[in-house]
């Protein structure tokens, strides 16, 4: 079964259904490859085309087990100080989501762009809706400057982060 794309989200409230939703996030490596990451514990709802999330930066993971202790150390994310990224945006005309992220306690303008899909009903009654988004960000203007010097001069690490989200929400009773 497919859905189609809109670029209104309907009004009312929707709940995050975290077992069919995921956020990560995906970083050029010495310009031949990226690594990518999750964040297991993620909130997020809309409420009458406003979006609000948040992700549990302790809940990081990537492929390596010392990566993802040197995102969580202060070099990168410091978790410990900074224990959630947040989002917080309105729906606009285009099926755009324009706000603001929070990370590492600095805060910075960001559109969401991606599909919202057409509300559909579950096998239980349900209304949901899904929404695709993704951004890009510079992670130095979250205070995130670590880098590693390339033997050419180059960095080993893009500034740029693309963050994504595949939210499943479920309307509110």
């Amino acid at each position: 079964m497919s859905t189609t794309e809109q670029t209104a989200v309907p009004t009312g409230t929707f709940e995050l259904d975290p077992v069919h939703s995921s956020v990560g996030f995906e970083v050029e490596y010495m310009g031949i490859g990226a690594f990518t990451g999750t964040v297991k514990e993620v909130e997020a709802s809309v409420v009458d085309g406003k979006l609000t999330g948040a992700a549990a930066i302790a809940t990081v993971q990537t492929k390596d087990d010392n990566l993802t202790a040197h995102l969580l150390a202060p070099d990168f994310f410091d978790a410990e100080k900074f224990p959630k990224v947040s989002f917080s945006g309105t729906a606009q005309p285009n099926g755009t989501f324009a706000g603001e992220i929070t990370l590492k306690g600095i805060t910075q303008p960001a559109t969401l762009t991606g599909s919202i899909s057409d509300p559909v009903t579950d096998p239980y009654g349900n209304q949901r809706i899904g929404l695709k988004l993704e951004t890009t960000i510079d992670r130095t203007a979250f205070g995130i400057d670590w880098n590693a010097d390339m033997p050419d001069g180059s960095k080993a690490l893009s500034n740029n982060v693309k963050l994504t989200a595949d939210l499943s929400l479920k309307q509110a009773a």
